[in-house]
């Protein structure tokens, strides 16, 4: 690690390809820019899951489209968001952070899903990691 001290007596993080704190970035980055455009995909395919049953009955209620063409704007929602992080990690992170918060709350109210819930609690502070070291590593 670099020691050379901010004006805030902070220590500087090494941006070099063998400081692990730049790793962690790269890996995040290139985590969520995948797997959103992946999941988004799928929305069209179903090849993974069928993503029609992480819609609440209480949503599908109220919706005014069917459960799998409001399947099909989420997916187009995720994509977007993959590229966003692609193209400006330090905003889309957040954004993507933010859309994670939906899906938990979506999740707690489907009866069984609790499991995933956390795992995407998990994703969600990942996300919330991929912000903070973004303002150190990127640009955009």
């Amino acid at each position: 690690m670099n020691t050379t001290s901010h004006p805030s007596n902070v220590p500087a993080l090494d941006a070099s390809a063998a400081s692990p704190a730049y790793q962690a970035f790269r890996l995040l980055h290139l985590g969520f820019v995948a797997a959103p455009i992946l999941a988004g995909l799928d929305k069209f395919f179903h090849l993974l899951v069928n993503w029609d049953q992480y819609v609440p009955s209480v949503v599908a209620r109220i919706s005014p489209i069917g459960v799998h063409q409001l399947m099909m704007i989420v997916g187009v929602i995720e994509i977007v968001a993959g590229i966003g992080v692609a193209l400006k990690p330090r905003l889309f992170a957040y954004v993507v952070a933010g859309w994670l918060v939906l899906i938990i709350t979506n999740l707690l109210l489907i009866p069984g899903y609790f499991d995933v819930a956390l795992r995407d609690f998990g994703l969600f502070l990942a996300a919330l990691a991929l912000a903070r070291l973004s303002r150190q590593f990127s640009r955009a």
